[in-house]
């Protein structure tokens, strides 16, 4: 039996309840999950092949070495590690990026440098306006290119930046829209313009999908609602993948669903919650076989809360 690619793997890996887990931020990890992103929502892309992208565009190199990229793998070419996920400062502390890397286009002039971050939501009302947030993550991805790109008086060398906001739960007049919100010029006294490259440094995107009943027709919506959703089973969305986006899946898969159903946003708040131990025991177990993940990885992926995890390891050790 033939090996299954990566993506495939993960479409497994991610099961019924993919919406809100690692399994989720594996399969937005690959190269042409984020150039079909970038096409639809990225101007500097839209009239760009999605295969070129994922193979011209998007820098890093194609090796996972972080679990919360992919823990499975430990080398392969089509899902990519960028730059660090973590933002650290002294005085506003660190902020964790789901996905976050590096892509580059040719203008007419120039090479152009981008600095992209991915994030899964799966709370649109999380207490705060997610856009609000979404702007937070460009200003830091700005200001943290000090040192780096740019250093002293050389603001010329600051890169554009993009925070894109994928919610799978929005509410019902959000479902099935793209939002950008960016910088733009405005004459108030006069008519001048400035070139665009100097101003237009951020933008927040939120990519609101829709629910079972409420299908996209089609374009970047559906190929995300198809592989976020929580109802379709493993084969029906490569299927979908395959036919609809032209998203080779090399192999057949042997399994059409994973034990990596579990880690879905669901069975931690409702699972946690309602102290559901069987399932949870059932859910460390399968991130053990499935991912090779250790005891203590599998409940940290799974945000069981250092205080209750003595008492799973120890129900483990008696099966």
């Amino acid at each position: 039996m033939q090996a299954e690619n990566i993506l495939a793997k993960n479409i497994s890996a991610a099961g019924k309840k993919s919406s809100y887990d690692a399994a989720c931020k594996r399969l937005l990890a690959n190269k042409i999950i984020l150039a079909w992103i970038m096409k639809s929502c990225l101007v500097e892309y839209k009239d760009c092949d999605v295969k070129e992208i994922a193979e011209c565009y998007i820098e890093g190199e194609p090796q996972i070495s972080s679990i919360t990229v992919n823990p499975d793998e430990s080398s392969n070419t089509e899902q990519i590690t960028g730059m660090a996920t973590e933002d650290a400062t002294i005085t506003e502390g660190t902020i964790t990026y789901d996905i976050r890397f590096f892509a580059t286009i040719l203008s007419s002039t120039h090479q152009i440098r981008l600095f992209i971050n991915l994030e899964a939501q799966n709370d649109f009302y999380p207490g705060y306006p997610i856009i609000k947030r979404g702007l937070y993550y460009c200003s830091r991805m700005i200001s943290s290119q000090y040192g780096t790109e740019f250093s002293s008086s050389q603001y010329d060398q600051i890169k554009k930046v993009y925070s894109i906001w994928i919610c799978m739960n929005p509410p019902e007049n959000r479902r099935n829209t793209i939002t950008r919100y960016s910088i733009h010029e405005e004459n108030i006294v006069g008519n001048v313009h400035e070139i665009p490259q100097n101003y237009d440094l951020l933008s927040a995107i939120i990519i609101c999908l829709s629910d079972s009943e409420q299908e996209a027709d089609s374009g970047v919506l559906k190929l995300l609602e198809v592989l976020l959703s929580p109802t379709r089973e493993a084969a029906e969305k490569k299927q979908i993948l395959q036919n609809d986006f032209h998203i080779e899946m090399t192999r057949k898969l042997e399994k059409e669903v994973s034990i990596m159903c579990n880690l879905s946003k669901g069975i931690e708040e409702i699972g946690l919650r309602e102290g559901k131990k069987e399932g949870i025991l059932f859910s460390i177990q399968s991130l053990m076989e499935t991912m090779n993940f250790t005891m203590e990885e599998a409940m940290n992926a799974l945000k069981i809360p250092k205080t209750e995890q003595e008492q799973y390891t120890k129900k483990l050790k008696q099966k």
